[in-house]
């Protein structure tokens, strides 16, 4: 009897462990492996051991038998990104920051449809932002400074109208900031310091009212900061210093009580915002630093 109960148990424990290690599709768990393979996964800071269940490996968030969640932050990942991550098509969720990530994007990332927080910041991705990343329209978040990225900021961008945060901060990019930026109205933090874009600034910015941070600095900005600049009460950290702008005229239209950082080039303002001293202030330029690695 006692054999027979040893005989069922044993059944039963190997049964678990075939469930565990098949909790998710085949095609999810080969893109995990890829990742893992593609990035050196053997020298990360913390390593998957692939013989043990999906859910047990560090950052990898399983829900209702599908990866909805992959966050391996600062966990010194090197490599490029394989093509295959396009196949986790449940991920809300994906936070690679803080690493050393190579190559360009792969072009199936935008069929992460269900994606609402994407931090690519701080590796070395290079490459164009894909026009299709618009498809994209559940992303709140798309942080990927500090990488090598060139070309324009997509039209396309427009369409993510759920977007809180955007930052592309420290890049290569080049071209016009888009007038569908002004599309994006639930925008809290914008950062596109530190490009390589020119033109003047849409005035179509000035239907972003909620935005509390836009640091536009160090670019090749021109012509005159638009009156709409006026509209946008919600702002508190201002920095366009760096740039090659003709007037400062729209900024007279703001109230310099509501801000905590300001910074342009001009002097010659009534009252002079950069001799503003406030109790509280901090620097803009940090690029919305990741603060919370399981965003």
């Amino acid at each position: 009897m006692i054999r027979l109960a040893v005989f069922f148990l044993c059944i039963l424990v190997s049964v678990c462990r075939v469930h565990a290690n098949q909790e998710i599709p085949q095609e999810e768990r080969n893109a995990l492996v890829d990742l893992y393979n593609n990035t050196k996964g053997d020298q990360w800071k913390v390593s998957w051991d692939l013989e043990s269940p999906i859910h047990t490996w560090k950052g990898v968030e399983v829900k209702d038998n599908h990866v909805v969640g992959l966050t391996l932050f600062m966990n010194n990942l090197d490599g490029v990104l394989p093509e295959s991550m396009g196949k986790l098509k449940y991920l809300t969720q994906l936070n690679l920051a803080f690493n050393s990530l190579t190559g360009v994007l792969p072009k199936d990332i935008v069929k992460l449809k269900n994606l609402k927080v994407l931090r690519l910041e701080m590796n070395r991705i290079k490459g164009s932002l894909p026009e299709g990343i618009g498809g994209m329209k559940r992303l709140e978040v798309l942080s990927m400074f500090n990488n090598f990225l060139s070309g324009p900021i997509p039209d396309s961008f427009g369409n993510l109208t759920n977007l809180k945060e955007l930052n592309l901060s420290s890049n290569n990019l080049k071209g016009i900031i888009p007038k569908s930026i002004g599309n994006l109205t639930q925008l809290e933090a914008l950062g596109l310091f530190e490009n390589n874009l020119e033109g003047n600034i849409p005035s179509e910015m000035g239907n972003l009212t909620h935005l509390k941070e836009l640091v536009l600095a160090n670019n090749q900005l021109g012509g005159e900061i638009p009156t709409e600049f006026g509209q946008l009460a919600s702002l508190q950290v201002l920095q366009l210093q760096n740039n090659r702008f003709d007037s400062y005229t729209g900024l007279k239209l703001m109230d310099t009580k509501q801000f905590l950082v300001f910074d342009t080039d001009d002097k010659t303002l009534t009252p002079r915002f950069n001799d503003i001293h406030f109790e509280r202030s901090r620097m803009a330029d940090t690029k919305f630093e990741d603060d919370n690695e399981n965003e």
